[in-house]
């Protein structure tokens, strides 16, 4: 009888859908850009509908996060909570994705 070698890399226990997901992420070298577009997805939950209907553009680059507004008013406003706006993604994703908030 010719039996099969087990696999090396397989783990005995069971794993949750999340810890499996969460460490192939962590194998591709991919889940600073997972969080990244997660954040993106997530800007109108985050700061509110109201913010979100006016913002015409955001995107991350180099670890900061560039807000494209069509409101000038709302665009001063933030412009000086940019601090606050980074405690807010911060506190919602558990850890600092992005350093730095550009308001444009």
């Amino acid at each position: 009888m010719d039996y099969k070698k087990p696999y090396k890399n397989r783990k005995a226990e069971p794993e949750t859908i999340g810890n499996a997901i969460n460490g192939m992420l962590k194998a591709y070298h991919i889940e600073e850009r997972f969080d990244e577009a997660n954040l993106v997805a997530s800007w109108e939950k985050v700061m509110g509908m109201a913010i979100a209907k006016r913002t015409s553009n955001i995107y991350i680059r180099n670890k900061k996060l560039f807000v494209y507004l069509t409101s000038a008013p709302l665009r001063h406003e933030l412009n000086m909570s940019r601090d606050k706006i980074l405690v807010l993604l911060t506190k919602e994703f558990g850890k600092q994705i992005v350093n730095e908030v550009i308001i444009k």
